[in-house]
């Protein structure tokens, strides 16, 4: 027999990993230096020109 569980437990645990998933995501973007911001910026912007150049035309 299925273990008997508490929905409204098992939807506030969900929400609760949901919610500290998208916390660590957030610290991830806006607990960045302004510097490191510029620098990941700037190798964004160089690695998009690195791959058009490498394009081949049809």
């Amino acid at each position: 027999m299925a273990e008997i569980i508490n929905l409204n437990r098992a939807r506030k645990a969900r929400d609760k990993a949901a919610d500290k998933a998208q916390a660590a995501a957030n610290r991830v973007t806006h607990g960045l230096t302004k510097a490191e911001r510029t620098a990941a910026k700037t190798e964004r912007e160089r690695q998009s020109r690195l791959l058009d150049q490498t394009k081949l035309e049809d």
